[in-house]
């Protein structure tokens, strides 16, 4: 008897007669011999209609009330499901997140898991008994609810299976697993039948949006094999896992794109010990995420550039947030920036053994007249800021280029 862990989304679930669908689904599996965990988001829309109903009572909605709203959407959710298995003859508990104790930080809207008790789960288990959990939320120690921000069901599922030992966790959403691309923008875009979980970790941070990042370095930390499938089709999709060998012959695996991005420059910088930190603290107070930097080297007069990208939607507040530095360290250039461009980045483990392959990329995109204004490497992706405008085609020319629409390709075809 296997014990397995489902998570399906809000397209999912999204009215009665596909919670029902689901339902069919899981006692299907159930009959094969196997334990079900099940992990339900809110329907499709809701977590947003419950935001705008947060922002008519208060401009900036107080954070603890607001995670008080949103987790009321999976207890929808996971009730219907409840009822809809026991309609079919068979037995189901639902449990929000702390009635199982899904211990989190106390970091309202955005908490994080620390620990999970698993022994009311259990019980209902060895009661033969399907268990559904609410995913996206938890519980503080001082008993508040908490919700885990977008993608945190993904979060949920994983780190249940982790917690439980499971055999696998299945991840069902709209999409038929991992592509090598976004295929809505480029038609050649296969499946990957296998990823490891350090790829998966760079395309999920780079844009990808199949899986939450923080259920990527779950499964990874615990070793949980995640599987990412459709809900609407049989078909078998993408496994996420440990490296094994044979995965770095191809040397990219995938092109992600991100245009949650914002460049911010601070010109006429002193070039002095300690200005960095005068920088980046205020925005690191303000919870803001700093990603790509860049700093100009000193040209002489002991004045630098200092270059950055946070989210997009942090951008004007960056901004904000600069223009007493910029006066308190005397940047003689003032701030300018632009939240029109994209991060454009290719994945591949097979990268860490091979080189020319940023080269590649960087001609590749000259050949189409697409500037590069920053770049990030890892020991497996390569990153490059580019105009918003250029993103499609970049896609495109890149999938060509590392030919991703075939198994395997020579090293000497790619870098030639």
């Amino acid at each position: 008897m296997a014990l397995i862990i489902q998570k399906f989304g809000g397209t999912s679930v999204a009215d009665p007669e596909k919670i029902k669908t689901v339902a069919k689904r899981v006692l299907k599996k159930k009959k094969e011999g196997n334990q079900m965990v099940v992990v339900l988001s809110a329907m499709s829309g809701e977590t947003n209609r419950l935001t705008d109903f947060a922002l008519a009572m208060q401009e900036i909605p107080d954070t603890r009330e607001m995670d008080m709203l949103l987790s009321s959407g999976e207890q929808v959710t996971i009730s219907l499901f409840a009822m809809a298995i026991k309609a079919m003859g068979d037995d189901c508990v639902s449990f929000l997140g702390d009635q199982v104790k899904i211990l989190t930080d106390n970091s309202h809207t955005r908490a994080r898991i620390e620990s999970i008790d698993s022994d009311r789960i259990m019980e209902t288990l060895k009661a033969d008994k399907i268990v559904v959990v609410a995913g996206f939320q938890g519980v503080a120690d001082n008993g508040d609810i908490t919700t885990l921000g977008r993608g945190g069901s993904d979060t949920t599922a994983v780190a249940l299976a982790a917690s439980l030992r499971a055999d696998a966790c299945e991840i069902f959403t709209d999409v038929e697993g991992v592509y090598t691309t976004d295929p809505n923008i480029c038609p050649k875009a296969i499946k990957v039948d296998r990823i490891t979980y350090d790829e998966m970790l760079e395309l999920a941070s780079l844009g990808a949006k199949v899986l939450d990042i923080r259920s990527v370095t779950f499964a990874k930390q615990y070793n949980v094999p995640v599987h990412v499938r459709s809900t609407f089709t049989e078909t078998e999709g993408t496994w996420v896992v440990e490296e094994e060998k044979e995965m770095e012959g191809k040397i990219v695996s995938g092109v992600t794109y991100n245009k949650n991005e914002a460049r911010i420059t601070i010109s006429g910088v002193p070039d002095q010990p300690g200005i960095a930190t005068k920088i980046f603290t205020p925005i690191s107070d303000a919870d803001i995420i700093v990603d790509m930097i860049i700093q100009n080297q000193d040209t002489g007069n002991g004045m630098t550039d200092m270059t950055f990208t946070v989210a997009r939607n942090d951008y004007q507040r960056t901004i904000k947030i600069l223009e007493a530095v910029v006066e308190e360290i005397g940047a003689t250039g003032g701030i300018h920036g632009s939240d029109s461009i994209t991060k454009i980045s290719i994945v591949g483990v097979g990268m860490r053994n091979h080189s020319g392959i940023a080269t590649t990329m960087f001609s590749v995109l000259s050949r189409e007249g697409i500037n590069i204004s920053m770049i990030s490497t890892s020991e497996i992706k390569v990153s490059c800021i580019i105009s918003e405008k250029y993103t499609e085609l970049a896609v495109r020319t890149l999938h060509d280029a590392f030919e991703l629409d075939k198994e395997s390709v020579p090293e000497e075809e790619i870098l030639s």
